[in-house]
């Protein structure tokens, strides 16, 4: 620990004397920005994040640039209440999970798209092929919020935006393990329109995906996307939305005869595409937004051969309408309904498909400091039937830039189509369920002045699908048999302790257990945080350090076998060279600490990355 110790106390030491004039503001800090503070994972529409009571965190473009590179770990990372687990390096598997919660139990949006798969067997979505060349903001809300969101939203929700931006900017970088990623992205906006469109390009030789291996497993990504926004009125607005990417993982798996993991010449081809349309109605009472949407995941694992070993494609469609009405003295009435119908196909399954239907409505107040909402809703599913949901929250501004928010919400998770209709599927479960409770006390905003938040939370889920073994058929079948509890304290701090120099962290306790054995969950550490400083000279340089330290895990649900905790430290720096035009780089994991969020597979070692960024 002294090491990362020394490094941050000399880049605090060594930045004040770098202070110098400069006009050059081409690359300014985009904290202002009004839409950095407006949450849609609280109440589906949008709110400013000072009048929801839920705990909410937004990471925008300009934080995202400071960070650098590809990998949405290193911007997850910054929110409380998130661990990752990850089956190697950038493009591998990653499952994220919030405050304990599976990552199969949080509801991962893109513009508002629900991206999960669903021919995954947990249906939940694979954080390893989301990179940063095309995320223009991140709004991440912990604890549950089934009561607007409907199924999957246990842990949370998470909802990306692409980038929206008037103009073009692009950047170009290269690094360790020959690694390159560009990103472009451009848009026209004037009166009454905005069309814009984003890409990126990431490949990479990697490192071996298995920790005991040496053949190095790369990666290779396209990404294109656009969205289009169209004023027929002054209260009228069509929108769309679309986004298309194809990848290419080495992987490594387990070969005989000893059947562990080790190198082999295995690949994962996976494509994805979604998108929306639809159209909005802002009057001075009523906002109102319609639209369909769809998201598709096609998968192929091909062998040492080259030869398809399994195959899936996983599709959803959902219609939906929401809305907002604002009475008088304050009171608003949120509403929303929608139709969602997915099918699945796999190698080993045939077509199968499930429809499921939802409603809800919202009571909000706003008075001076204090905001109060309540709602409710109900979900009706093809197999297991209805289901309703509740929640509430309350904020209230003390004082100044002080403020007390608590809130309760239930969670509910829809049977998979895997584990309702494949060789181990089981017709009769019931959805999973959860209650979420949490309560903080907040100062100032996060990214701006002096900011602290501490908050404390609980949430118990009841009949957690897992797989039953039984000689009833071979191996056995997916049942509702399992119960846990989370619980634990969240805190977050920034001040600024000198011109251009700022000071952040994160922190996280949570007690994630089975309540079934006892154990802890598997892959959840019980504490997590991350440092990070940041100065910027007045002439345009930005020098930054970000310390990672995580607790010990384990790795398996039956606690044998146990992940060391580990330490990672970066190091960042940016300039700029003329007007619009910036150079960058960093050194990741300086000290090239040896660690594994999942048992047998590696982490990336030290790597060094230098690169351009542009704007016009």
């Amino acid at each position: 620990m002294s090491k990362y110790l020394f490094f941050l106390t000399a880049l605090l030491l060594s930045t004040p004397v770098l202070a110098q004039e400069s006009e050059d503001e081409a690359f300014a800090p985009q904290a202002d920005d009004p839409a950095s503070s407006i949450t849609v994972t609280a109440n589906g529409l949008g709110t400013d994040i000072g009048n929801t009571g839920q705990a909410v965190t937004i990471i925008d473009r300009g934080e995202i640039e400071s960070v650098q590179g590809a990998d949405v770990e290193r911007v997850l990372r910054r929110t409380p209440g998130v661990s990752l687990a990850r089956n190697g390096g950038v493009g591998s598997f990653a499952g994220v999970n919030v405050r304990g919660a599976s990552s199969e139990q949080l509801l991962v949006l893109v513009d508002g798209v629900r991206v999960s798969d669903p021919a995954a067997p947990g249906g939940g979505f694979d954080f390893g092929n989301l990179l940063l060349g095309t995320a223009g903001k991140f709004d991440i809300l912990r604890g549950s919020n089934s009561t607007i969101w409907g199924s999957d939203a246990i842990g949370g929700v998470v909802d990306v935006s692409t980038r929206g931006e008037a103009g073009i900017s692009g950047n170009v970088e290269y690094g360790s393990r020959d690694s390159l990623f560009t990103s472009a992205a451009g848009g026209l906006k004037s009166d009454g329109y905005f069309v814009g469109l984003t890409g990126s390009w990431y490949r990479t030789d990697g490192f071996s995906a298995a920790a005991s291996g040496s053949e190095p497993d790369g990666f290779e990504q396209v990404v294109l996307g656009g969205s289009a926004f169209v004023d027929i009125t002054p209260q009228l607005e069509l929108f769309a939305h679309a986004n298309w990417s194809e990848g290419d993982l080495d992987i490594d798996g387990f070969p005989a005869p000893d059947f562990v993991l080790a190198d082999t010449f295995e690949t994962q081809e996976t494509r994805r595409h979604w998108g929306d349309v639809g159209i909005s109605y802002y009057g001075n009472d009523w906002t109102l937004r319609a639209a369909y949407s769809l998201s598709d995941t096609e998968r192929d694992n091909l062998d040492d051969d080259g030869a398809v070993s399994f195959a899936s494609d996983g599709h959803s469609e959902r219609i939906q309408l929401r809305g907002e009405y604002r009475a008088i003295g304050g009171l608003t009435v949120a509403f929303g309904g929608e139709h969602e119908w997915s099918d699945y196909v796999t190698t080993f399954d045939t077509q199968a498909s499930v429809d499921i239907t939802g409603g809800y409505i919202q009571l909000g107040w706003v008075l001076g400091g204090l905001a109060v909402h309540a709602g409710g809703r109900v979900d009706d599913h093809e197999l297991f039937g209805s289901h309703a949901s509740f929640g509430g929250d309350i904020s209230y501004r003390i004082g100044g830039d002080w403020r007390v928010r608590a809130s309760v919400g239930e969670g509910f998770k829809a049977p998979t189509l895997f584990q309702l209709y494949s060789f181990f599927g089981n017709a009769e479960l019931r959805p999973e369920v959860s209650t979420s409770v949490d309560f903080g006390v907040e100062h100032g905003e996060r990214g701006r002045d002096t900011h602290f938040a501490v908050t404390a939370f609980r949430r118990d889920s009841e009949d957690l699908i897992s797989f039953a073994f039984s000689d009833a058929r071979p191996f056995g079948f997916y049942d509702n048999t399992a119960r846990a509890r989370a619980q634990g304290i969240e805190a977050e701090a920034g001040f600024d302790v000198a011109e251009g120099l700022r000071l952040s962290g994160v922190y996280s306790f949570v007690d994630a257990e089975d309540r079934t054995t006892g154990n802890d969950l598997a892959r959840r550490p019980r504490h997590f945080a991350t440092l990070f400083a940041d100065y910027e000279a007045p002439f345009g340089l930005k020098l930054g350090a970000d310390l990672r330290l995580v607790g010990r895990s384990y790795d398996d649900a039956g606690n044998f076998t146990r992940l060391d905790g580990y330490e990672v430290f970066d190091l960042r720096a940016s300039m700029p060279v003329s007007d619009g035009v910036e150079i960058y780089g960093r050194v990741e994991n300086l000290f090239d600490d040896d660690y594994q969020t999942a048992s047998g597979y590696a982490s990336p070692g030290r790597g060094v990355f230098a690169g351009v960024r542009v704007r016009m």
